[in-house]
């Protein structure tokens, strides 16, 4: 297994599918004005099995489909299909908004996706429009339901919490680990970027202890739950008796950068060192210039040497070439 700068074993990479998205979440991406990668430019499925194989080969074990929207991928099942055959995937998953799960889910879990989270950020229609915009509570409750249906479990909840907006929605989720074995997590506003959206996840930032408390005050005790994975970025709990578990993921009032395991590739072929610094190393031209998984290998080995540790977000700073939708979180 690959280890870093900092001694940081590093086994898992984030790849991102497409920088599309069918939402607008506020705090992500701009209702207008987006510059998206050129189709030609995405890396096709051929390459990303390529980029596994190579991740696998120096010691890579899980790795995670994100977006934008994944689900927009028309290749998707095939890209699938082809990263669960390769030796040495032990963790196949998928983050989404869930729109598209009805007519995916059951096809994604028989290509080889174990699981998935599903983003959401309240179950009240009217504040879930105004705050991730174009989607509605049907829709992504829809996907929940079909991700289940399909086996895709442990289903995984992500609430982005935004001050004005939802900070009072953590109850309702909250309460959905009582009766389902879901886990919900709470995740702290990000201000990638220098545009709009940066701004309000600055502005609206919700420190999860504000989350937690609000959760104990309606809902009882909150019990720790022990951590079985050290590089897991959440905080979990549980509450009393329910059968799900509650996290919190702190990047701004609590960082995890110490014990950060993953490496991100962009949908246009780049290794992103760190989700919060602009630093890439190019494997995309290394693969359409002929390049071998050996070559790619080598490339990953770099980046991961390159991995910084440690982000700007408290002096108000954090990348300034890259939006939140064009590294998949």
């Amino acid at each position: 297994m690959p280890r870093d700068g900092f001694g940081r074993e590093i086994d898992y990479l984030r790849i991102s599918l497409t920088d599309h998205c069918n939402l607008r979440c506020a705090y992500c991406m701009p209702l207008t004005g987006n510059a998206f990668v050129p189709s030609d430019d995405l890396l096709t499925a051929e390459e990303i099995e390529t980029v596994v194989r190579a991740a696998v080969a120096v010691g890579f074990r899980k790795f995670r489909l994100t977006g934008g929207e994944p689900t927009l991928r028309a290749d998707l099942v095939d890209i699938v299909e082809r990263l669960a055959r390769v030796p040495g995937v032990r963790d196949l998953a998928m983050t989404t908004n869930g729109i598209l799960l009805p007519r995916l889910a059951q096809r994604l879990a028989a290509a080889g996706l174990r699981r998935v989270n599903i983003h959401v950020d309240s179950l009240d229609p009217v504040r879930l429009a105004r705050l991730m915009r174009w989607g509605t509570v049907e829709e992504i409750w829809a996907g929940i339901e079909a991700a289940e249906a399909a086996g895709l479990w442990p289903i995984k909840l992500n609430t982005v919490v935004a001050r004005g907006h939802n900070e009072e929605d953590v109850v309702a989720l909250a309460a959905l680990t009582l009766t389902r074995d879901w886990h919900v997590r709470f995740i702290e506003t990000m201000p990638l970027g220098v545009g709009d959206t940066a701004g309000f996840a600055r502005a609206r930032l919700v420190p999860n202890e504000e989350s937690r408390a609000r959760i104990e005050a309606a809902l009882g005790g909150l019990d720790p739950i022990a951590c079985e994975d050290p590089a897991d970025e959440a905080r979990n709990y549980r509450l009393g008796h329910g059968r799900g578990v509650i996290g919190f993921i702190s990047p701004v009032t609590a960082p995890y950068c110490g014990t950060c395991n993953r490496m991100r590739l962009t949908a246009d072929g780049r290794f992103h060192l760190c989700l919060l610094n602009d630093d890439e190393l190019d494997v995309g031209g290394t693969l359409r210039s002929g390049g071998t998984s050996e070559d790619v290998a080598r490339i990953l080995l770099r980046a991961v040497g390159h991995k910084p540790t440690g982000h700007r977000l408290a002096v108000g700073r954090s990348t300034e070439k890259h939006e939140m939708y064009q590294l998949g979180g």
